[in-house]
């Protein structure tokens, strides 16, 4: 088992998907159970499914001295950073550490695809991208980092993580090894991921997109439906008095594993997300029955669900609440780890427990502890799980400030 790690402070964050751009519209899309999912109108051709659109965005221009970084995910990153104040959080941080004590750690699945998909098909009679599309800060996958970097003025450890669906959760843990071994004094971390044909087909031909709302948990539940979201916090090791301003929440632990089962489908008994748990438990220090809230990846797949569910019901207590929130946002794939952190970030900060949206009659695998409904409840430690292709899993352990 890894040792215990010290805590580090979350100095600000902020998130935007479909549910609603920054912290406070999410919070109030899901005190209120209101989703963000519509019937598809972004693919180039029929698909029918729902998704989770950022709406705006074809709207959104970016400032003049982003202009070459233009691409879907970078609007939608520009606008993310531009939420609850996170802009100007970052200014202070630069002026305090300067550019290069900041780390900038970012997870996306796509990158840019879909801008590459236009490119592709505004090729010239030669077949050669046009002269507008001869971006290649824009065609990569470090693309996102790069705009970023760019936008923020930062000039340290600059990471790009790309593990599927878990990309933007195990951003922080590189951050806290940058942060523990003295590489850095701050790190921002973070993800986006928007949708394009390449992430709408290519889901649909696993058979995992559904033509209703996904439903996670549910025993009949049909499929995932997809999403688009951006999101980043600011980590900074405790001061040394221990004590952190009120209200500013902790990352206490975090767990990963790759046990590389298959391609798509997870470990029929979830070993590595076991494994990711454990050691999340591990270095926060604490047990199953210290955790009060569980934010699951819940895609609404048969499979994965089935799998976690059976997880989260041998290991927990029945007083623990679990639930998945995809159903606010869509699966936002190289996104999710950040913007469901976000939002158990935001149940630990307003005294409730989000409930499975969409859900019905759950599936016989859960136990007690998946809920379907919200609920008050005095959160003190929480966890949030993603589980990518691959086999690439991790669970990430928050505490409020005042519960460390």
């Amino acid at each position: 088992m890894p040792a215990r790690i010290a805590p580090l402070a979350i100095t600000a964050f902020t998130a935007t998907c479909a549910a609603g751009r920054g912290l406070g519209a999410i919070a109030r899309a899901l005190e209120t159970r209101a989703g963000g999912l519509t019937a598809n109108s972004f693919s180039t051709q029929p698909l029918d499914c729902r998704i989770g659109r950022v709406s705006g965005l074809e709207q959104l221009a970016l400032p003049d001295t982003l202009a070459r970084f233009d691409s879907r995910n970078h609007r939608l990153a520009w606008l993310g950073l531009d939420q609850d104040g996170f802009l100007e959080r970052v200014h202070a941080l630069r002026e305090r550490h300067g550019p290069t004590r900041v780390a900038l750690v970012l997870g996306t699945s796509t990158s840019s695809i879909g801008e590459t998909e236009r490119a592709y098909r505004d090729l010239d009679a030669q077949g050669r991208f046009s002269t507008a599309q001869n971006r290649p800060q824009v065609h990569q996958s470090h693309a996102l980092g790069l705009f970023v970097a760019h936008a923020l003025d930062l000039a340290g450890p600059n990471l790009t993580i790309a593990t599927a669906c878990s990309s933007s959760a195990k951003v922080f843990a590189s951050a806290e090894r940058l942060l523990r071994l003295g590489l850095v004094d701050a790190a921002i971390v973070g993800g986006v991921d928007t949708l394009c044909d390449s992430v709408l087909f290519g889901f649909n031909s696993l058979e995992l997109v559904s033509n209703e709302e996904c439903r996670p948990f549910d025993l009949n539940r049909r499929g995932l439906s997809l999403g688009e979201a951006a999101g980043f916090a600011i980590l900074e090791r405790m001061p040394q008095s221990g004590k952190v301003e009120k209200g500013t929440p902790l990352l206490i632990g975090y767990g990963e594993s790759s046990d590389a089962h298959h391609m798509s489908a997870p470990h029929p008994q979830g070993l590595g997300a076991e494994r990711a748990l454990d050691d999340a438990l591990a270095r926060a220090g604490i047990r199953e029955s210290q955790v009060d809230y569980i934010n699951l990846h819940g895609t609404a797949s048969r499979q994965n669900d089935e799998v976690e569910a059976a997880l989260i019901a041998r290991r927990f207590p029945a007083a623990t609440c679990a639930s998945s929130t995809k159903g606010w946002s869509g699966h936002t794939l190289g996104a999710a780890g950040i913007l469901e952190a976000a939002i158990t970030l935001i149940a630990l900060e307003r005294g409730f427990a989000p409930g499975t949206l969409n859900a019905r009659e759950l599936d016989p695998a859960c136990g007690p502890q998946i809920r379907i409904d919200n609920s008050e409840a005095d959160l003190r430690i929480a966890l949030s799980n993603s589980f990518g292709f691959g086999g690439n899993n991790c669970c990430l352990a928050f505490a409020r400030g005042d519960a460390a």
